[in-house]
């Protein structure tokens, strides 16, 4: 008992599709493997981790012979993509320069912000880094997600919660979260909050209902091509 399992993992292959789509032989397959890791890295710590905070959710990786295509999921794809798409070019540059691979970067549109686990709980760590209220905090957003069609959501923040002497822990829920079912669609976001008092850990389980009765909370916005030829 208490044994716990990643909501997204325990549902790949089964109702959930895969963050990395792509076929290697066994000689290539670690090489790509740690390539992906490091574009993630890269975009996590560049758009939700530094100004202007764009908000991304969620990065997808497709590899074909000579490209490498890669999906943003972002509640921000203005600032994303800059004035005249100068900062998904530099985004772009940055990825090809960390592979040294042909990189096309495409944004998908997060429509409601409120019905996404990750940027709920990355802005909950924002609020707590800008010392904010942690009770008011996780207690809005699960208002939010309530009123914005979730039919559960509970988060737990833990840590050093108002620069307390003793770590503790907060939960919220409101709802139903059926964890087990595995037609349930159970969104799941994980983000921290570094202070001045040590790091505050966020935890967001979301409940949307049944595979095929929720609404798609993303779409297509914009296309960056791949490296441009010299003149």
């Amino acid at each position: 008992m208490g044994q716990k399992i990643h909501p997204t993992g325990f549902r790949i292959g089964v109702t959930e599709s895969w963050r990395s789509r792509w076929y290697a032989p066994k000689a290539a397959y670690a090489e790509f493997l740690i390539e992906d890791q490091k574009i993630r890295d890269m975009v996590f710590k560049k758009l939700n981790d530094t100004p202007p905070f764009a908000g991304c959710s969620k990065v997808e990786i497709e590899r074909t012979r000579d490209e490498v295509k890669v999906y943003l999921s972002s509640a921000r794809p203005g600032m994303v993509i800059g004035p005249k798409g100068a900062e998904v070019d530099k985004l772009r540059e940055a990825i090809e320069d960390l592979i040294d691979r042909k990189v096309s970067v495409n944004i998908r549109e997060i429509k409601n912000p409120d019905m996404n686990a990750q940027l709920i709980a990355l802005d909950i760590a924002g609020q707590l880094r800008r010392r904010g209220s942690f009770r008011r905090a996780v207690k809005m957003k699960c208002e939010a997600a309530i009123q914005a069609g979730a039919l559960g959501i509970k988060i737990i923040a833990k840590g050093r919660l108002g620069g307390a002497e003793m770590s503790r822990t907060e939960v919220q829920k409101r709802g139903s979260i059926p964890l087990q079912t595995l037609q349930a669609h159970v969104d799941y976001g994980f983000a921290e909050s570094y202070t001045t008092y040590g790091a505050i850990g966020i935890r967001v389980w979301l409940y949307k209902g049944e595979y095929g009765n929720e609404v798609d909370e993303a779409e297509p916005v914009r296309r960056g091509g791949g490296r441009r030829a010299r003149a």
